[in-house]
């Protein structure tokens, strides 16, 4: 059974570089494709509304956020992509230095409720 985590991240606010990283994300570069893939992650989707961004991940058995940050230091590319992306990202005020995207809690499940 796949898991499903929501993460929040907030872009700088400024409309020409939401342009870009919008634009960016039409073609994910293929070797960013093949990480999140490789990394047991089976759908993603990020969702935006003014600066606030929204993704949706679900996951297979074999993710875990370690082993994904793991993977992601040791890929170059990765590593090139992610400092491309600070460019347009802006973290949230909750945020650690470095932090991006922060793990949401969940505090409704409407078929939770209907049980």
């Amino acid at each position: 059974m796949n898991k499903r985590f929501a993460l929040a991240l907030d872009l700088v606010n400024d409309e020409q570089l939401i342009a870009e990283y919008e634009k960016y994300h039409e073609a994910v570069w293929p070797e960013i494709l093949e990480s999140i893939a490789g990394a047991g992650i089976t759908q993603m989707e990020i969702y935006r509304l003014g600066n606030r961004l929204f993704m949706i991940m679900e996951v297979d058995d074999s993710f875990s956020f370690e082993r994904k940050g793991q993977m992601d230091a040791e890929n170059p590319k990765v590593q090139e992509w992610e400092q491309l992306m600070w460019k347009y990202q802006d973290a949230l005020p909750m945020a650690q230095p470095g932090e991006k995207w922060l793990l949401m809690d969940k505090i409704f499940d409407l078929k939770a409720q209907l049980k």
